[in-house]
């Protein structure tokens, strides 16, 4: 992989990482269009190392919530009083909603880095999850906030999270999803799913970085990856303000029309042989 490529593809991790529209869905789609193997395990390492510079954008992005919440939740550990507070409670329910996925990415690693991987799962994503996604919308009545947040709702979030590992359902439009299902209005969903995102993407890049280093290293190379790190840390700060202000004012359902788009193209390409599945 040259620089200008890691350039690229740190631009669109870090424009796609929180946006409804599954970024390894478009870094899947980008690395064929450069001529890049997806089956290749330094490929697949490099998709995951590189989510953690979007992932260390939204640490720095949510710090003060970050550093309120694991003090909450360390004074608990030792103070009865302290386990009265939100705080405590909410760290928790970070915690119990982000078991999910590392449970089944550990389970069905090989099913993720392998059949996952085609563009046609990539399609059927983006399209079935458009609908889930107009669904959640229209039957959410949306009368719940963050304060009111339960273990159930940790846990249906962080289950359906896993749904993400499907190329083209998207990490955010699953977990946005999930909370409006529950009753969740869009901007405490929209935050719940940012907080159980940090813990996932964090632990997915290390294992990634630490086990594939050498596969890394022989086929895409450490300078670009690195390189794509950083423009995905920051693209993906400004896409993180962006988002909020979006989910703020306007329904989630404002970014199915680009993801049918974006399935319709894909398909078309398959089917003329313009690129192939994998």
């Amino acid at each position: 992989m040259n620089f200008w490529e890691a350039l690229v593809l740190g631009v669109v991790e870090g424009i796609t990482e929180f946006l409804p529209v599954s970024s390894t869905g478009h870094l899947t789609i980008v690395e064929k269009l450069f001529g890049l193997s997806i089956d290749d395990r330094g490929v697949t390492a490099f998709t995951a190392v590189i989510q953690v510079g979007a992932i260390i954008a939204s640490i720095v992005y949510f710090r003060a919530d970050i550093v309120r919440l694991a003090g909450a939740w360390f004074r608990g550990l030792a103070n009865a009083e302290a386990r009265e507070h939100r705080d405590w409670k909410m760290a928790w329910l970070v915690i119990a909603g982000s078991v999910p996925i590392g449970i089944v990415g550990l389970l069905f690693s090989d099913l993720i880095t392998g059949p996952l991987r085609s563009l046609w799962f990539v399609v059927g994503g983006l399209v079935v999850w458009s609908v889930v996604m107009v669904l959640a919308e229209r039957l959410s009545r949306q009368d719940r906030s963050e304060k009111d947040l339960t273990l159930v709702d940790a846990l249906v979030v962080g289950v359906v999270q896993c749904l993400a590992l499907v190329p083209g359902v998207s990490r955010s439009g699953s977990t946005i999803s999930a909370g409006l299902l529950r009753n969740l209005d869009r901007v405490s969903a929209t935050r719940l799913a940012f907080f159980l995102a940090i813990p996932a993407l964090t632990a997915a890049g290390i294992y990634e970085a630490v086990g594939s280093a050498d596969d890394i290293a022989t086929s895409v190379g450490w300078a670009p990856t690195l390189v794509a790190t950083v423009v995905s840390f920051v693209v993906g700060f400004a896409s993180i303000a962006w988002l909020l202000r979006i989910v703020a004012k306007f329904p989630i359902t404002v970014f199915v029309g680009y993801r049918l788009v974006l399935a319709a193209v894909i398909a078309v390409l398959l089917l003329t042989g313009v690129v192939s599945a994998r």
